[in-house]
């Protein structure tokens, strides 16, 4: 049995912060009372945020329910410790899956492309939007836990519509375009490093259709691109951030859903449209 999840989003590290400091005042007896107030007013917005979002947004599919109890169960300290770093808190998980699954709807997506399946759950949220006929390719580094995704989606009647390409995700990825692979929305949860190089591919070489989307996951990174970048990721999303910001080829939207979410398409002149 694995350990409880961390806290890892920037409303989640707020939460558990403000959780510390009312612990470490509960017995000052100085604290002036509007001080208390204010504190107990930040607890209540900060814990009471991602409950509420929960409850307000539409319920996940019984087979994402048991994938994500299954990958809550795992004991991932027990892999080898040579294998590719993978944690509980690498999961998509209902807000975010029910949003990507939204916005396969939305765009009416028949072909979707997923670079980082880790055990799968936002590629079966997405699969389950997908339209007779409709097709998502995953991209996964580690042959273990794509295994294991795969297992899940023989679960659901969605998981048909699924094809998991094992490897790296560059060597995909050029494979794909080499086809002449095109894909309407693509979600990008994977090493955060490789993150401008994997956006580079998808639109140099042609893998995204004319008015697709991507997605973007984790362009928060616990808040260390503005509160200060202390680790490699942290230092790699903010990079790619700027970098994004800074592409006269592209539009985009960073959410504050979960770990950040950012939104990409290209840049467009609607008013010729």
């Amino acid at each position: 049995m694995s350990a409880p999840a961390r806290p890892v989003t920037p409303v989640g590290i707020l939460a558990a912060t403000l959780e510390r400091v009312a612990a470490g005042l509960a017995d000052v007896a100085d604290v002036p009372h509007d001080v208390r107030d204010d504190l107990e007013r930040a607890r209540a917005l900060a814990g009471g945020l991602d409950p509420y979002l929960e409850a307000c947004t539409t319920p996940e599919s019984p087979a994402l329910a048991r994938l994500a109890a299954a990958t809550r169960e795992r004991d991932w300290s027990a892999r080898d410790a040579s294998a590719v770093f993978l944690e509980q808190e690498m999961l998509s998980g209902h807000v975010e899956g029910q949003t990507l699954k939204m916005l396969v709807a939305a765009t009416r997506a028949r072909r979707v492309l997923e670079v980082g399946l880790f055990t799968g759950y936002s590629a079966l949220a997405m699969a389950e939007a997908l339209p007779e006929g409709g097709r998502l390719v995953a991209c996964e580094l580690d042959a273990e836990v794509a295994a294991a995704a795969c297992r899940s989606f023989a679960d659901s009647p969605a998981g048909g519509r699924i094809t998991v390409e094992v490897g790296p995700a560059a060597g995909t990825l050029t494979a794909l375009a080499a086809a002449g692979e095109q894909f309407d929305l693509v979600f990008v949860d994977a090493d955060k490093a490789g993150y401008a190089g994997y956006l580079a591919t998808l639109l140099d070489g042609g893998l995204l259709a004319p008015h697709g989307l991507v997605c973007v996951d984790n362009t928060l990174m616990q808040g260390e691109p503005w509160a200060g970048a202390s680790g490699e990721n942290g230092r790699a999303i903010a990079a790619f951030n700027e970098t994004v910001a800074a592409d006269p080829r592209v539009e985009q939207v960073l959410l504050p859903l979960r770990d950040g979410l950012t939104l990409i398409r290209r840049a467009h002149d609607d008013r010729a449209e």
